[in-house]
């Protein structure tokens, strides 16, 4: 019995499997419980929310806040995971993403700032200034899933080339509209004194922590806008995680794999589409309303084309369909240019041949996706070899 038990152990590992660091790493975590989990990814949480605080010598940015640097990325890591969705997991091409997060953005200015017509704080409104950002939050998030429904609608029947045309084309009806309703938008002026939440309020801090009056170092506000990201991240992973595992998610990779095939199949990919078109354009919604929230200060030309390229190039750097490597990517794409203030007026041209560069070497990314439905195909085919081989010892 010990000879062929011995033999079996042999004949599996030398079986195909799992290789590479990433995926010892996954195949690890995949085994260990959902307690477990939490046990060990929320030390790693915790030390990450402290980097502005501890600014590691080799990881701090001397010529640039470090706390306002990280809260930046808390923005660009919920841009990442919200076309990751788009992009990554249903295989839709979007170049105009930064229409949702100006959407998001103009939604927040438009009802709180002092500029706007249509301004709900102060003696005429019904927002309290202390909570109208969260209270005007979910309005933003659900504005800009409308227009996603909107834009989506007539136009996710087109694929490919013809479908990227159309979304830039809505990024850049969103900039121009932004910049020519003046009497609506504040027009190339854009919109001033935007709300923002009115918490630990002092008489050394009167504007409180969220403001951008509080200089106070490390706990300046670039540091609490970042700890509110995270919870942001937490949130929106723990959602579109679920989705990916149930039948929406695998509808997902159907229709990136074979849109076609995925149809004869009986998926309605229109539907699936639909749904990954409106929770990515709810999430870019949701990173806008906190953009806005944190400059309190909106101006058209904050969201033109070049930044939705920036965005989608945070998805593929990271790792197209994983939603720890589009965070990866979105911490390259703002932390090099702020960490090397030298190549900031070159970043567009230095990211452009690092994608040429991935394309060529490693067009899965730096944190490649695996297909758990692949995986879980592999494993039965592995048990099968090992109960084939059982039966003839």
């Amino acid at each position: 019995m010990s000879t062929s038990t011995s033999a079996t152990s042999a004949a599996a590992a030398k079986s195909p499997g799992p290789v590479g660091v990433g995926d010892r790493l996954r195949l690890w975590w995949n085994q260990l419980s959902r307690p477990a989990q939490w046990g060990v990814g929320l030390p790693i949480i915790l030390l990450i929310a402290a980097m502005p605080v501890i600014r590691p010598p080799l990881l701090t940015t001397p010529d640039t806040d470090f706390g306002a640097v990280m809260a930046q990325f808390g923005m660009y890591a919920l841009l990442a995971i919200g076309l990751n969705v788009v992009v990554g997991s249903a295989g839709l091409l979007d170049l105009g993403y930064v229409g949702f997060y100006a959407v998001g953005a103009y939604t927040v200015g438009l009802l709180t700032s002092p500029d706007s017509p249509w301004n709900k704080t102060g003696a005429d409104g019904f927002l309290s200034d202390k909570w109208a950002w969260l209270a005007v939050l979910p309005v933003a998030v659900a504005v800009t899933a409308i227009s996603g429904l909107i834009l989506g609608s007539p136009t996710l029947r087109l694929r490919g080339d013809y479908l990227a045309i159309v979304t830039l084309g809505f990024g850049e009806i969103v900039r121009l509209l932004a910049d020519n309703l003046e009497n609506t938008t504040g027009g190339g002026q854009g919109l001033s004194g935007i709300a923002y939440p009115r918490v630990g309020v002092t008489e050394a801090n009167p504007f409180g922590i969220f403001s951008i009056g509080n200089t106070a170092e490390p706990f300046n506000s670039g540091l609490w806008w970042f700890w509110l990201s995270i919870v942001l991240i937490i949130v929106v992973l723990m959602f579109v995680g679920n989705l990916e595992r149930s039948r929406v998610g695998r509808a997902w990779v159907a229709i990136r794999e074979d849109e076609d095939a995925a149809e004869i199949m009986g998926v309605p990919t229109f539907k699936f589409k639909l749904w990954a078109f409106v929770i990515g354009a709810s999430i870019g919604g949701l990173s806008g309303a906190l953009y806005a929230g944190q400059v309190q200060f909106v101006v058209p030309t904050n969201f033109n084309v070049i930044n939705s390229v920036l965005f989608l190039c945070a998805v593929v750097l990271g790792g197209q369909g994983n939603k720890l490597g589009v965070i990866l990517g979105a911490f390259i794409i703002v932390y090099l240019p702020n960490r090397f203030l030298g190549i900031g007026d070159y970043k567009y041209l230095i990211f452009g041949l690092a994608l040429m560069i991935m394309m060529v070497f490693r067009p899965q990314g730096l944190i490649p996706v695996r297909q758990k439905l692949l995986a879980y195909g592999r494993k039965i085919w592995q048990a099968a070899g090992r109960r084939s081989r059982e039966e003839q010892s």
